[in-house]
């Protein structure tokens, strides 16, 4: 048996599993855990490198024939406010976003169990309890945090615990260049806001006033009609063999 520096990540791959995005193919991941005093640093360094976290797993694809999944990130210190991004920001103006520790409450499950249950029924997160939902949030040894957007109701400010009704919530990574969004969700009924668009924006927000430039959202996969929405957020950048490179959405 290989002998390894314990200090070092081990990682692994798994075996073929149906593909959630293209039908008629399989994927595989490589991952590894994240654990430890260098567990914030390893985070970094992987999603730099197109890694996911997932609770205390960091991933990627592996799949032999397909390189489907393009990891990517906005540039946000160019970032470029259209005009139908400003309408979706001005009909949200009544909405107060608060970045809270991570930890998940039976309000978030509710509003977590609703979009699931309209957006996702068939996925592989469709199926969650309430503790799987709590695991999702609470197993990390990174820096995390749950940012929730709720309707302002009359007297409510800027303070840590606004009273109105929870319509979004996202659970996203701090890292040294940016924010990381790990997992989002939105109350299904509030159509006509845009919440998903709404999310991304106040994180594209965040990570300017924060100084930092970049936004991962994870993967992008050419072909499938759930990762179309992410090109929309320009520039950025996409991850490919000779590293992190500008793409142009000229849909």
């Amino acid at each position: 048996m290989t002998s390894h520096n314990s200090h070092s990540p081990q990682f692994f791959l798994t075996a073929p599993t149906p593909c959630p995005y293209l039908n008629d193919r399989e994927e595989r991941k490589i991952f590894t855990h994240l654990a430890g005093e260098k567990a914030t640093e390893l985070n970094d360094i992987l999603t730099q490198g197109g890694f996911r976290r997932s609770q205390n797993i960091a991933y990627r694809p592996a799949c032999e024939m397909c390189k489907a999944c393009v990891s990517v990130r906005i540039l946000a210190d160019e970032f470029v406010w259209t005009k139908s991004m400003k309408r979706v920001l001005a009909r949200n103006k009544d909405v107060i976003s608060v970045d809270h520790q991570a930890e998940p409450s039976s309000e978030q499950y509710s509003m977590f169990r609703a979009y699931l249950d309209d957006r996702h029924l068939d996925g592989g997160m469709s199926e969650m309890s309430v503790l799987d939902y709590a695991m999702m949030v609470e197993d990390t040894h990174v820096d995390t945090r749950v940012i929730e957007y709720r309707i302002r109701e009359e007297g409510d400010g800027v303070e840590e615990h606004p009273k109105g009704r929870l319509i979004g919530a996202a659970l996203t990574d701090k890292m040294a260049d940016g924010l990381s969004m790990v997992y989002s969700f939105f109350e299904p009924d509030y159509h006509s806001r845009s919440l998903g668009t709404y999310i991304v924006l106040d994180h594209v927000r965040r990570t300017i006033e924060a100084g930092l430039p970049h936004v991962y959202l994870g993967y992008w996969v050419d072909g499938s009609p759930k990762m179309a929405y992410k090109t929309r957020f320009q520039p950025q950048e996409h991850l490919g063999a000779s590293g992190w490179e500008r793409f142009n959405d000229k849909s």
